[in-house]
């Protein structure tokens, strides 16, 4: 049965395996932490992670010239450029 979108929800249900579960127990309670503040914890950082290694990208020196050269000197549109330009909408 579909489920009805809240949109304002902070809650988050996950299920996990027993063995995962206790696994997550041990490590909270070497922690001294609780649930929630463990797996919020760790998740967001990981998902931090995964953001910054999808959002920045590192160029060598070379590729960082590169990159530069070609802000200063543009080369010029090709035929698909131009083709692309053409089909977008008009400015008031």
């Amino acid at each position: 049965m579909p489920r009805i979108t809240v949109e304002d929800n902070s809650r988050l249900a996950l299920r996990v395996r027993a063995n995962d579960k206790a696994t997550l127990m041990r490590a909270v309670a070497l922690e001294h932490t609780d649930m929630t503040d463990f797996i919020l914890r760790h998740s967001l950082e990981a998902a931090r992670k995964v953001i910054e290694q999808e959002e920045h990208l590192l160029l060598t020196g070379r590729d960082s010239l590169r990159v530069l050269a070609a802000l200063e000197n543009p080369p010029a549109p090709n035929a698909r450029l131009l083709k692309a330009a053409r089909r977008l909408p008009k400015r008031p």
